[in-house]
């Protein structure tokens, strides 16, 4: 957590024996396209872990099924915490050392607890059967969430208020594609603490492009993603 603390982020370890130790590899240029493997994980977060949090917005990005329970996400809900779920964390299980997508049961009931969902292509159409992604976004829309973030290899798509909008990534390289997902919500969700869904996320499409051309979180001066905004999304956002 050193470099999040050194940038001034306030951070709240849960120390477990273990860590989850996740092995994604690509065998294609195609972000959406990647195999994963684990060998350890670091148990469940808990409604005690959560409980005094005091924040306006939340996103839980698990990596598998387990590590966050619906009693956690109702417990955010009865704070009036904006949610944003990643679906990854709950289509994702366990079996062995791999990761397998397995139906999701729970997935109605969970998202008319959330605002907002997160998802890539290849999920969404495991989950929803759809492999047009217009759809696929209505269906989860459908469930409660009023926003959804759906990305996919060449940019993302948001959808809100029965309105789309369509932003490309537009990265030099691909060095950094772990983390994609991540960095496009917790964008999404900073900037819509005060500004429209469009806007959030133009910058949500801007910082994942500049994220994945290096290993590692963001750390990149919010000028560059403002000029790069203007280069590439013809749109100009201050802060």
């Amino acid at each position: 957590m050193d470099k999040f603390m050194e940038a001034g982020i306030d951070c709240f370890a849960t120390y477990t024996p273990q860590s989850t130790l996740m092995k994604i590899e690509y065998p294609t240029t195609d972000p959406d396209i990647r195999s994963l493997s684990v060998t350890g994980t670091a148990g469940s977060i808990s409604t005690e872990d959560v409980q005094d949090l005091d924040t306006r917005a939340a996103v839980i990005g698990s990596s598998l099924r387990g590590e966050v329970s619906l009693d956690v996400i109702r417990t955010l809900k009865e704070k009036n915490v904006f949610i944003a779920v990643d679906v990854q964390g709950f289509v994702r299980v366990l079996r062995g050392a791999e990761l397998k997508y397995e139906p999701w049961d729970e997935m109605q009931s969970t998202l008319a607890y959330v605002d907002v969902v997160k998802s890539d292509a290849v999920e969404a159409e495991f989950l929803t059967g759809e492999t047009e992604i217009f759809k696929a976004a209505k269906i989860y829309a459908d469930m409660g969430p009023k926003e959804i973030v759906l990305t996919h290899k060449d940019g993302l798509l948001i959808y809100a208020s029965g309105n789309y909008h369509e932003m490309g990534f537009y990265p030099s390289r691909l060095d950094g594609r772990s983390g994609r997902g991540d960095t496009c919500v917790g964008t999404y969700m900073a900037m819509r603490l005060s500004k429209p869904p469009r806007e959030s996320g133009i910058w949500a499409a801007a910082v994942t492009s500049l994220k994945m051309e290096n290993l590692g979180p963001f750390n990149r001066p919010v000028e560059e993603v403002e000029t790069f905004i203007q280069a590439n999304y013809n749109h100009g956002s201050i802060l």
